[in-house]
């Protein structure tokens, strides 16, 4: 596609990255190239052809194809200050991959406490048993960030918001601080995307996303991506390459479907949770409304500092501490399915107790009431919001029920 090189809107972005005429041709969408063998003309090319290890040169199949170089093409155009950008299998193995390309034995990886539960779980299970040390810190105590550092630390794991808590952190700050401490700073930025929060702009050096949420937006494929600046992105290519990760094309098809309308879905979806969020938040049996978003709850002022869009994941607390309460809550409902994963075009609720998985923090914080414990994480989708808070009506009530 041209360009005159101007800037473009996010929509526009989303609608014509990763198209290029040389993997494209006269169609419209790069065809989806089924490949584990790449043919040589001759053994010159053969001898060339590992020479340039970088999207766009035939190899093989674990070095991917035109359908994923389109991908990782389109990946790395919405991710401002970003070289480039690797895909994994999933959003998990794209954490476990940039993890893997920054630590060996013997460093220390400060973890933040409202990260993402298999984020938690890798850093304690796996990286701890390749001789990696997981230090669990407060993401909003940036007072005493520094001194969670030692001469070991070399790496800080971030989550923007937290994924059931919804705390937003000053991210530069912290990046900052990694920084100057020598550390390389990661974030799990898939609730905002870079299109709602340009990580690596705000000073991050490996952005990670899980593309089986908002990209793929179907509920229908698995796969994650990694994006950093040149010295990162080769660390993660190399590092995923020795891994043997790859995708597959028709996944990779499908994640470029959804990247074309995400900028859509996400502007819906976001819009239908802040109203659900306003609804939620005048009911008596709702003790807090944690959506960045809402003006009312905890972070709106760094939201609005830091990031020009949201999506529909939030959360809820009941000012009931039990924890069958909130089950019934969801048990009421219709319109919301009961399942892991959100990003897609349809919602979600799952019943929570962050407290299971804090040991850094408390949960819930000091200033709270200590009943307010339990509750609902809603992951809104395309639904009607009238249709939704009628459900959520129903929920509530079906909460009081014996």
């Amino acid at each position: 596609m041209n360009s005159d090189g101007g800037p473009k809107g996010t929509n526009t972005q989303l609608t014509a990255a990763g198209r290029r005429a040389e993997w494209t041709g006269p169609v419209v969408n790069p065809p989806v190239w089924r490949a584990s063998t790449h043919l040589y003309p001759d053994t010159a090319a053969l001898k060339d052809g590992g020479a340039a290890n970088e999207d766009g040169r035939f190899f093989y199949g674990r070095r991917g194809a035109p359908t994923q170089w389109a991908l990782a093409d389109a990946l790395t155009a919405i991710e401002p200050g970003a070289a480039g950008t690797v895909l994994y299998p999933s959003g998990v193995a794209a954490i476990a991959g940039a993890l893997l390309a920054v630590l060996k034995p013997g460093d220390v990886l400060l973890v933040t406490d409202n990260a993402y539960e298999p984020s938690r779980v890798m850093a304690n299970g796996l990286l701890h048993r390749l001789g990696v040390e997981a230090r669990f810190f407060d993401p909003l105590d940036i007072d005493g960030f520094a001194d969670r550092f030692c001469d070991r630390t070399k790496a800080v794991l971030l989550e923007n918001p937290g994924s059931l808590t919804m705390e937003v952190c000053d991210v530069p700050a912290l990046a900052a601080m990694a920084r100057e401490k020598g550390a390389v700073s990661l974030i799990d930025n898939t609730w905002a995307s870079p299109i709602g929060f340009p990580a690596l702009e705000r000073g991050c050096d490996i952005s990670i996303m899980s593309l089986t949420k908002h990209v793929g937006g179907h509920s229908d494929l698995l796969m994650g991506a990694a994006s950093g600046g040149d010295r990162w992105y080769r660390r993660l290519r190399q590092t995923a390459q020795a891994l043997g990760q790859v995708v597959s094309p028709d996944d990779a098809a499908l994640a470029l479907r959804g990247l074309r309308t995400m900028g859509l879905r996400l502007e819906r979806t976001s819009a239908t949770a802040l109203a659900l969020a306003e609804w939620l938040a005048d009911r008596p049996e709702v003790a807090h409304v944690l959506c960045p978003m809402h003006p009312g709850s905890p972070g709106h002022d760094l939201w609005r500092r830091d990031f020009s869009g949201g999506c529909g994941l939030f959360s809820v607390i009941f000012a009931a501490d039990d924890a069958r309460m909130a089950e019934r809550f969801v048990d009421g409902l219709s319109l919301f399915g009961i399942g892991f994963s959100w990003g897609g075009y349809e919602s979600l609720a799952l019943p929570i107790d962050p407290a299971a998985i804090r040991t850094a923090t408390s949960w819930p914080p000091a200033h709270w009431d200590p009943a307010h414990r339990c509750g609902v994480r809603l992951s809104i989708g395309l639904e009607d919001p009238a249709d939704l808070i009628e459900d959520l009506a129903r929920g509530l009530a079906q909460m009081e029920q014996k």
